[in-house]
């Protein structure tokens, strides 16, 4: 069966979590620890948001792709995977946004 992107780029990601922080960026954020992870997920969304209200198609796209690369990192980290976040989309599936969010009470 052949791997989408986002899961070549989770295998990526997961592989290079070891690698030498002087030549992987993955690995660098790694060695930085979580709070730098979530400090960077943070400022891509933030990046991503502006290029939205900027209507910047281009600068959207390319803030979007960072801004997931940054979120499987983190997801990495924390011993998720993006199966973790399907199951949860999938649980989700079919009911509301204001029900699923009155339901975690």
């Amino acid at each position: 069966m052949s791997q989408d992107i986002l899961d070549r780029l989770e295998a990526t990601i997961r592989e290079r979590r070891t690698g030498d922080p002087e030549t992987s960026y993955v690995a660098k954020l790694t060695a930085r620890g979580r709070k730098k992870m979530a400090q960077k997920l943070g400022e891509e969304g933030v990046e991503a948001a502006i290029a939205a209200v900027a209507e910047d198609k281009a600068a959207l796209t390319g803030e979007a792709a960072d801004l997931i690369f940054h979120l499987i990192v983190l997801l990495a980290d924390a011993g998720l995977t993006l199966d973790d976040v399907r199951a949860e989309l999938a649980r989700r599936e079919g009911m509301s946004g204001i029900a699923e969010k009155a339901a975690r009470g």
